[in-house]
């Protein structure tokens, strides 16, 4: 699992942000970074399964769970090869990308989180949700309810006026203006590093099951 080794690449890693480094140094991101985070994701298939059926944790280098370490720079004034820090994510089975329903686990030197819901969905998707909660409201304020009460921050960017076809004074504006329905948690490099750090996910991302359930039903998925 992971450990202070796979912080310390992550920042040898950001001090030598470079093709030839990485290659370099390719056999000590395998020991301390990718191989710890497919034990941690092969260790958290029996937590995601009890949670919900429908979503995958799939221990694979490439193409599963674990988000791949190049960055995309095409469209950023950072022109640095790799990420810095280490994304996992339990997605939907039915979801094809990062845009899709999941879980989410986020270790870097400069902060860790564990989170889950749904970051930047398609303009078809965010209408769908916008509408089931102005539609069904009483659900959605349960599901906030249940992620205060665990610790959880529903996060994200936000409209400045209110989406088209919602009133300015509808009782949940500021919900509806939402563009990213994320619930996250801070957690720390010690509990990250921890031995239970499996069963500490698999408790949380239970508190977050109502607002997965909510997501799932107002996009028409499965849970």
């Amino acid at each position: 699992m992971f450990s202070t080794h796979s912080f310390q690449f992550l920042q040898q890693l950001a001090n030598n942000n470079d093709r030839e480094w990485f290659k370099a140094n390719q056999a000590e991101y395998e020991n301390k970074v990718r191989t710890p985070a497919i034990d941690f994701i092969e260790a958290m298939q029996g937590p995601i399964l009890a949670l919900s059926p429908r979503f995958t944790a799939v221990a694979k280098k490439v193409g599963g769970s674990l988000m791949r370490p190049q960055r995309d720079s095409r469209f950023s004034k950072d022109k640095s090869p790799y990420k810095t820090n280490v994304g996992i994510q339990f997605r939907h089975f039915q979801g094809k990308d990062v845009h899709a329903p999941g879980f989410y686990v986020h270790v870097a030197n400069d902060e860790c989180f564990i989170a889950a819901g749904i970051w930047h969905p398609e303009a078809k998707a965010l209408n769908a949700i916008r509408h089931c909660i102005d539609e069904n409201p009483n659900g959605y304020q349960k599901a906030l309810a249940a992620l205060k009460q665990a610790g959880f921050e529903l996060t994200g960017d936000s409209l400045v006026r209110p989406p088209r076809g919602f009133d300015s004074q509808h009782p949940l504006i500021d919900e509806l203006k939402r563009k990213d329905f994320i619930a996250i948690k801070a957690v720390t490099k010690a509990q990250v590093c921890s031995e239970d750090f499996v069963a500490f996910c698999s408790n949380e991302f239970e508190q977050t099951r109502s607002l997965m359930a909510y997501l799932c039903f107002a996009l028409s998925l499965d849970f």
